[in-house]
């Protein structure tokens, strides 16, 4: 299986050039909070705290903004309910879900071999 921008494009010419809105969806769901977010949620719902306690050095900030892109895209539903205090639910969307078993032999093949790509830039 050969997979390049030109075996892509040979279906779809414009796919993965400029303006072309799968750069946009490339980009959320593969930056390292985007996919550490899914990855979370594909345990199960999520409240705002257990979520940042899962995804380990998200700052609040990123976390929000993190959540919000998923959430546009799709791939994140949030569930508030009107109590007090306030709670908000997080979880997987099915087409998040479907995304996630996309992303999960490559989240596995990073996770198997990290530690040999990283250890020659070790001082």
């Amino acid at each position: 299986m050969v997979v390049s921008l030109e075996s892509l494009r040979a279906s779809q010419s414009d796919i993965f050039t400029a303006g072309c809105p799968t750069r946009d969806v490339l980009d959320h769901v593969t930056s390292k909070w985007g996919v550490l977010v899914l990855l979370a949620l594909g345990g199960g719902t999520l409240r705002w705290g257990e979520l940042r306690r899962a995804v380990d050095g998200i700052s609040e900030k990123m976390l929000a903004s993190t959540l919000r892109t998923l959430e546009r895209d799709g791939f994140v539903e949030r569930d508030a309910h009107p109590t007090i205090p306030p709670r908000v639910d997080y979880s997987l969307t099915p087409l998040g879900t479907e995304l996630l078993e996309h992303l999960e032999p490559f989240v596995q093949w990073v996770a198997a071999r990290a530690e040999g790509i990283m250890a020659p830039q070790r001082p």
